[in-house]
């Protein structure tokens, strides 16, 4: 568990190798943070639900400057580089990573808290934009704050993703 002068401080991990740095630098007696969240995969006309880091390439270590060994992380396998301020390490805020914590569910896992604004099939309206004024029917969120519409283009249905922002109800 983190002591009173134990801080937070962000790793950069070399890429898709996020779990093999926390399992290293837990081996090591480092405190670790890897917040996660659900991510919905489309792959071979099927959907999938995997654990996606939130910040991909990076991850959270505690570390007591004063009594650890902080400079092993960087030589740690699985990491990049310790993020710092010159060649002091970079503290985050404790607030951040108890707000981050706060968000997870009982699987560990962030949760999002915007509910999708329209159900499937309703219809809406993109405001702007190349499509701007047209009419389609909502599909659903992706993972980037877009949204899916089909809209009837050449006497088809052509899935079409906007920002979300661009889209209200007709």
């Amino acid at each position: 568990m983190t002591s009173l002068q134990t801080g937070w401080y962000v790793v950069q991990t070399q890429p898709n190798a996020e779990s093999r740095a926390v399992v290293h630098l837990t081996r090591q007696g480092f405190e670790t943070y890897l917040p996660r969240y659900l991510k919905r995969r489309r792959h071979a006309r099927r959907v999938e639900s995997v654990m996606a880091s939130l910040f991909p390439g990076y991850l959270f270590v505690a570390v007591d400057l004063a009594a650890q060994r902080w400079r092993a992380i960087q030589s740690t396998v699985g990491v990049s580089r310790l993020v710092c301020n010159g060649d002091d390490p970079a503290p985050v805020a404790k607030s951040v990573i108890d707000g981050l914590r706060a968000r997870e569910g009982t699987a560990g896992l962030i949760q999002f808290d915007l509910p999708p604004r329209f159900a499937p099939g309703e219809q809406v309206r993109i405001v702007d934009g190349v499509f701007a004024a047209c009419l389609g029917l909502y599909e659903g969120m992706t993972d980037r704050d877009r949204v899916a519409v089909l809209l009837d283009l050449l006497g088809r249905k052509v899935r079409v993703l906007v920002d979300d922002l661009s889209v209200v109800a007709a």
